[in-house]
């Protein structure tokens, strides 16, 4: 990563997170102490393991096309030997089998409750935060998201609000000029035309100026209800949290197929995202609504200017130094949805590239269990279902032609429609289920009650409906990867256009 876009930082927050979990007021020499002593405690081992999550992504050079190109010949090769051996359908069953211990240990996992939001009776003690936003032509947007993220039920004085406009074309610069006068909290800052780095350079260029010691990254077309960081913050007093993801819901939900289906998509995420923490597996990051330590971020060297996910990437990072991420799943935060295929290609073509990207960047380093055992076998599990079935499935497309038979693969392919029904239609049913106590004023918690059978009729068909729109996901898996394999990828951060033109 470029050194001019993360400066030094010797500014130390005046609120910290004390070691018994609870939010305390300290002095900035007292800051200064207390960080100097515990990098002296560091174990030598834990330095040297920092060191090489960061050597990883700064030496990132063109090996990703031939790490990808290996990788899809090993998947092509195995595929067509495994049609050729007579014990190659029971490798693929035993695999299945496999997979199907760990989604029973998902299914029947039941995430924690989260704790109670901040109370008003410690509120000098809330911590600073600070939100980022990485703008680039979103006038459309970005006024509805500054008055949104500077209304919030969270002491004026005690969050901050950076808005990177990363060398608009459009009125963007203007209305935040407009808006900075207004709102007291939102700092602006303008990249030149030859900035580096896309969004992560973006983030990056703000670290050195921001006071909070936990981040929040939102996208331009983000909102948020008033009492997200009261409730968000709490789940940082477990000092082991690095970072914590706020479930992510479709604003225009109800525009068409597309809409509908990525909405229950985010259903099917925030399913998994609590069951596979619950069973100690893998937390992700989703970019809008991400929380971060930045202490955490710092050790991992900052964002990630050589991605074009950096969510997904610093998601590796903090597991590889022995953070957790925790999830949020109310409220949730709110975005627009892509309206057509074409764009919903470019950008599921962007996150696949970037979620693959990842497996060929940090492999040492996850082969050597480096997140230990729970979350390496999480990571794998996730790395067979959502990529390397849909490498396989053309030469195993080609071998069925050629030898008369059903593909080999079919036993995994239909775990995985299988594990796309099951956990949108679970996701669905308890998305609504936690709507409805809060409405209610109820307490939050994840037993079944008793439902009209119309109504889970209805969740089941929808629950199929979203599957039939993940059908998608196994051609542009196919073909990102398979892209991968030939050319090498342009670090361009292309942005998803924003129109604004939805009521939440």
């Amino acid at each position: 990563m470029p050194n001019s876009s993360w400066p030094k930082n010797d500014y130390y927050r005046k609120t910290q997170i004390d070691q018994n979990g609870n939010f305390s007021n300290r002095s900035n020499e007292q800051q200064n102490d207390r960080v100097a002593e515990t990098q002296k405690c560091l174990d030598r081992s834990q330095i040297t393991q920092q060191k090489e999550v960061l050597s990883s992504h700064q030496n990132i050079d063109d090996g990703r096309r031939r790490k990808a190109a290996l990788m899809s010949f090993l998947i092509w090769t195995t595929t067509i030997a495994l049609h050729l051996l007579s014990w190659g359908y029971l490798v693929i069953l035993g695999l299945t089998a496999l997979l199907s211990v760990q989604l029973m240990r998902i299914l029947f996992a039941k995430p924690k409750l989260p704790p109670k939001p901040l109370s008003e009776e410690n509120a000098t003690d809330w911590p600073y935060i600070s939100l980022l936003v990485a703008a680039k032509n979103e006038e459309a947007v970005i006024s509805k998201l500054v008055k949104n993220i500077c209304t919030l039920d969270y002491p004026t004085n005690n969050y901050e609000l950076w808005v990177i406009d990363d060398n608009s074309t459009d009125r963007t610069p203007v209305l935040l000029e407009q808006l900075a006068k207004e709102y007291q909290q939102l700092n602006v800052i303008t990249r030149s035309p030859d900035a580096s780095g896309g969004k992560s350079g973006a983030l990056n260029s703000a670290i050195p100026l921001i006071r909070g010691e936990i981040l929040g990254v939102f996208d331009a077309d983000a909102e948020v209800t008033p009492d997200l960081l009261r409730k968000v913050i709490p789940l940082f007093v477990r000092k082991e949290v690095g970072a914590v993801q706020v479930r992510k819901a479709i604003a225009n939900a109800g525009l068409n197929f597309w809409t509908k289906g990525q909405s229950a998509e985010m259903a099917l995420d925030s399913f998994f995202q609590e069951q596979r923490i619950a069973i100690g597996g893998i937390g992700e990051l989703r970019g809008n609504g991400q929380f971060v330590r930045l202490n955490a971020l710092k050790e991992c060297g900052g964002w990630n200017e050589q991605t074009i996910t950096d969510d997904l990437d610093l998601t590796i990072r903090l597991h590889l130094n022995q953070w957790d991420i925790d999830f949020l799943s109310f409220p949730a935060v709110m975005e627009e949805g892509v309206t057509n295929p074409k764009a919903l290609w470019h950008q599921r073509s962007r996150w696949a590239e970037g979620g693959y990207q990842r497996y060929l960047d940090y492999w040492q380093l996850i082969l050597r269990n480096r997140m230990r055992f729970g979350k390496t076998w999480d990571l794998w599990q996730f790395l067979v279902t959502q990529y390397l079935i849909s490498v396989a499935a053309v030469p195993d497309f080609l071998m069925a032609i050629i030898l008369r038979r059903l593909p080999i693969t079919s036993p995994l392919t239909v775990f995985t429609v299988t594990v796309s029904v099951l956990g949108m239609f679970i996701g669905l049913r308890r998305t609504r289920k936690q709507e409805k106590s809060i409405v209610k004023g109820e307490k939050l918690d994840f037993v079944s009650e008793k439902e009209h059978p119309l109504s889970i009729l209805l969740t089941f068909l929808e629950s199929v409906r979203g599957t039939f729109y993940m059908l998608h996901w196994f051609i542009v898996m196919g073909a990102t990867i398979a892209r991968m394999s030939i050319l090498p990828k342009r670090l361009k951060w292309v942005k998803t256009v924003h129109k604004g033109d939805w009521e939440s």
